[in-house]
């Protein structure tokens, strides 16, 4: 390479770098849309909903929600990741972009490369719940029930490659359990209905919304697929400290960018996010709601990046394992 090819090359990423900076000097300078993988009225449109204003207020701009449903979020994980990298456009993605990545072909974008992580903002405890009137009361006499010569179990989830389905899938596979029966549903309503008719025999549930249903004697819950115990059952036990430690299982939420979007905006928009997760109504919100926030530390965007790319090795491994295929 000559000298005055070096030269260029240098001053033109020196000329790239000060017109980031300057960008992010004036950014926003009008609203921000949020991209939302699903139709209102699910859990990521609530999460978005939650952080809305507060991190509007910290921009100084609207932040503005779009819904984009479907394919499991691949439609709004293109749009996202072809929007021009200048921070007014940001995707909340969830468990099923990773999940995407192995289970959708011929997707015209990397989750981590085409990406820049902002920051995580929480996850959501779910509980492994059976029927009723299901013979097993804890989860060692679950796992011979399930065994049993001749016992084929139907596993109820909310659509093939939801967080719902790809525990059931780990769940099983985790047990030791060949003989089951993956019931898929259009949504998380459907497949808890037939769970509370006895139609299917068990199911990956919000905790949210089981711990009444479960308080009431209306379901059976085996323990708690996530990291920590959920504070609406206190005394359920989570999978890892039954011994399961590969089913500690989040489902979480983040934000990220389009790729290329300047370090200086990135750091503006997790700014926001972080101001949002201090706000104290909004962590009301995420209590009242059973969600528990990331703490502080991991509000970055390389703690994001990093839980991206395990996820994306955990559920790429399960997906291949399991020949899962989107339909």
């Amino acid at each position: 390479m000559t000298f005055q090819r070096a030269l260029a090359l240098i001053l033109l990423a020196v000329s790239l770098l000060a017109g980031g900076a300057a960008s992010a000097q004036t950014y926003p300078s009008r609203p921000v849309t949020l991209i939302v993988p699903y139709p209102p009225g699910g859990a990521t449109d609530a999460i978005s909903r939650i952080i809305q204003d507060s991190m509007s207020k910290s921009l100084g701009q609207q932040l503005v929600v779009e819904n984009v449903g479907g394919a499991g979020g691949m439609i709004a994980a293109t749009k996202a990741a072809r929007a021009a990298p200048d921070g007014y456009t940001i995707l909340i993605p969830q468990v099923a972009v990773a999940a995407g990545m192995t289970m959708y072909k011929n997707l015209s974008f990397d989750a981590e490369k085409d990406f820049a992580p902002i920051g995580l903002i929480n996850t959501a405890a779910s509980v492994w719940a059976g029927r009723a009137d299901l013979p097993p009361n804890n989860m060692t006499e679950l796992v011979r029930w399930m065994k049993e010569p001749g016992r084929n179990t139907k596993i109820a989830h909310p659509g093939v490659g939801s967080f719902g389905h790809l525990a059931g899938v780990l769940v099983a596979q985790e047990l030791g359990v060949s003989s089951v029966t993956q019931v898929p549903y259009r949504g998380a309503g459907p497949a808890l209905n037939d769970l509370l008719a006895g139609q299917v025999d068990m199911s990956s549930q919000s905790a949210v919304q089981s711990g009444p249903l479960i308080k009431a004697g209306k379901l059976k819950a085996y323990a708690i697929i996530g990291r920590t115990r959920f504070a609406g059952l206190p005394d359920l036990p989570t999978m890892g400290e039954l011994g399961h430690k590969k089913l500690e299982l989040d489902f979480w939420h983040m934000l990220m960018a389009p790729a290329g979007t300047p370090r200086p905006i990135i750091d503006k928009v997790n700014a926001a996010l972080r101001h949002a997760m201090a706000d104290d109504r909004v962590k009301k919100t995420f209590a009242e709601g059973g969600m528990d926030p990331f703490p502080p530390d991991q509000h970055t965007p390389e703690a994001a990046a990093a839980l991206l790319k395990s996820e994306l090795k955990l559920w790429g491994d399960v997906i291949r394992a399991n020949n899962i295929q989107a339909q």
